[in-house]
């Protein structure tokens, strides 16, 4: 680990040059207050938009500050890194400005939207490795032969300065903020962050949001040193790496005042609610902040001003659609269950209009009669409905109870079917 002397090379000092040195390149994001967030949080939000910047997220801030410090021969070499996306982009473009040439290793699970755009940045671009340690073992072992200087994503002092920059700008932009919130992968962002702000106003609280699916920096967070951990699929690719950088973990471990960890559903939920109140598309990671004041992890920031750092958005459009339906599931908007009716004429109008009756909307409805029971003349209909929320949901329940309509595997939160026989009530809810 890295040690506390190693830590202290890198002060205030440090982030205010990478500020000057970035200044023509970055893009002074607004942090903006968000009157619908604030009412359903609880608290006065304010946004730091991140995912605005040229590239879609903080990254380039570290990247460009890295890059401009290179000697004239290293420039011309060229530089190496591993990175799930967001890292790679910033390296990329900011590469492409100052004529230093990129290559980035990516794993094979890579968002293919960040893939494909870092080649149109003219990087080179290598998939290797099922996870981001292969891809940086594999960038490693790929940079001394070919004269390339490895950049890491998260544990390079310069890397760290350059996202400390953000920080700066968070207490420029609203000196009443009371708690800054960070998503937190590797650890630099809110190394850098942390550094900043404690430097400048200690009584700000520095948070740090962990995926439960990607939980390197609350394992070490709790054993207080890094530690290996698997991480899961998740919403949060960005946050989804094996370890927490040494040096990353040495600067914020004194400065952050909390971890809070948030569930796959809350990822969901946050990324729908970005959309639908903030009319903002963010990246699961970027999500991560706003999930933990919607999740209730934070009662005590209740009427505080609270800055979300909203570091990405580089969602894969193929996975948005899935992202909002699961949020949706989360928010009690989204149901599904297995229903026995008539399978007589007139049978499935009348089960409709049941349901038509409690204002809920039939998204999909499947017949299923292979494996319906002995009774030829019921079938099973496999329905996936539309509601307003968990109330809707309860009178749905009611209605369908009411009429003597068995159902099974009723699902309003994202678990799976309940395998129980036939009832006549829900089986799993939410």
């Amino acid at each position: 680990m890295a040690s506390e002397p190693q830590a202290r090379l890198l002060s205030i000092q440090d982030i205010q040059a990478a500020q000057r040195r970035i200044a023509e390149g970055i893009w002074l994001s607004p942090c903006t207050a968000s009157i619908p967030l604030s009412e359903v949080a609880g608290c006065h939000i304010y946004c730091k938009l991140e995912y605005l910047q040229r590239t879609g997220s903080f990254k380039e801030r570290g990247a460009r500050n890295a890059l401009l410090q290179l000697d004239r021969m290293q420039r011309f070499r060229g530089v190496i890194a591993a990175s799930a996306g967001n890292h790679a982009l910033g390296l990329a473009y900011h590469g492409k400005l100052l004529g230093v040439p990129v290559t980035v290793v990516m794993p094979a699970y890579a968002p293919l939207i960040k893939v494909t755009t870092c080649r149109q940045l003219g990087a080179r671009v290598i998939l290797h490795g099922e996870d981001f340690s292969e891809a940086m073992e594999h960038a490693r072992a790929l940079a001394e032969p070919q004269g390339l200087r490895y950049i890491h994503g998260y544990d390079d002092p310069a890397i760290i300065a350059g996202q400390g920059t953000l920080g700066l700008e968070i207490m420029q932009q609203t000196p009443q903020v009371d708690a800054v919130l960070v998503p937190i992968g590797g650890g630099g962002l809110i190394a850098g962050v942390a550094l900043a702000i404690k430097s400048l106003r200690p009584t700000v609280q520095v948070i740090g949001v962990t995926a439960a699916h990607a939980p390197a920096f609350s394992v070490a967070w709790q054993g207080g040193r890094p530690i290996p951990v698997t991480p899961r699929a998740t919403l949060a690719d960005g946050l989804a790496v094996g370890q927490v950088g040494e040096l990353s973990f040495a600067l914020a471990r004194p400065r952050v005042d909390r971890i809070v960890t948030v569930t796959e559903d809350e990822l969901a939920l946050a990324v729908l609610r970005l959309l639908e109140l903030e009319k903002s598309v963010v990246e699961g990671a970027g999500a991560a902040p706003l999930a933990a004041c919607l999740g209730g992890h934070l009662p005590e920031l209740t009427g505080q001003h609270v800055v979300l750092v909203l570091s990405g958005g580089n969602i894969d459009p193929a996975v948005l659609g899935r992202v909002i339906d699961r949020g949706m599931v989360a928010d009690g908007r989204l149901c599904r269950f297995t229903a026995a009716i008539s399978d007589r004429p007139g049978g499935l109008a009348r089960f409709a209009a049941l349901i038509a009756s409690t204002g809920a909307s039939i998204r999909e409805v499947a017949h299923d009669r292979a494996f319906s029971g002995a009774d030829v003349s019921a079938v099973n209909v496999i329905c996936t409905v539309e509601t307003s929320d968990r109330g809707h949901i309860q009178r749905l329940y009611a209605a369908l109870r009411k009429a003597a309509v068995r159902f099974t595997g009723f699902t309003a939160a994202g678990d799976d079917p309940s395998p129980a026989g036939e009832r006549d009530g829900p089986i799993s809810s939410a």
